[in-house]
């Protein structure tokens, strides 16, 4: 489902399927509260072979960033496609997530050191 690779303190978890639904959001969910929970409180996802995300889904991102946050991580995301990116700017999950457009991105913003 999702493939975790590790950078320094952070974690990439790169989503492996195109749509991103009700099918996927439990396990996802619990996928990455798993990792959180191990002590890998910052995560940075992929959406780069995303290309459909239904409110289930973004439930899941929602939750899984409170339990980042509560445990004084958090959750960023990277590779949206442009119809994913207009969501997130449309329901304004882009002023609840740091949206970066790539991997380099988020180094050059210093969320990934």
């Amino acid at each position: 489902m999702i493939e975790i690779t590790t950078h320094q303190n952070y974690y990439i978890a790169k989503i492996k399927f195109a749509e991103a639904n009700m099918e996927q959001s439990d396990l996802f969910k619990q996928e990455i509260i798993n990792e959180l929970d191990s002590g890998h409180t910052h995560i940075l996802i992929s959406f780069e072979n995303v290309n459909y995300i239904d409110s289930s889904f973004l439930g899941a991102l929602v939750t899984s960033l409170k339990h980042a946050m509560a445990m004084g991580g958090d959750i960023a995301v990277y590779g949206l496609n442009e119809n994913i990116s207009q969501l997130f700017e449309l329901i304004r999950m882009n002023k609840v997530f740091k949206v970066f457009k790539d991997l380099p991105g988020s180094y050059q913003a210093g969320w990934i050191a």
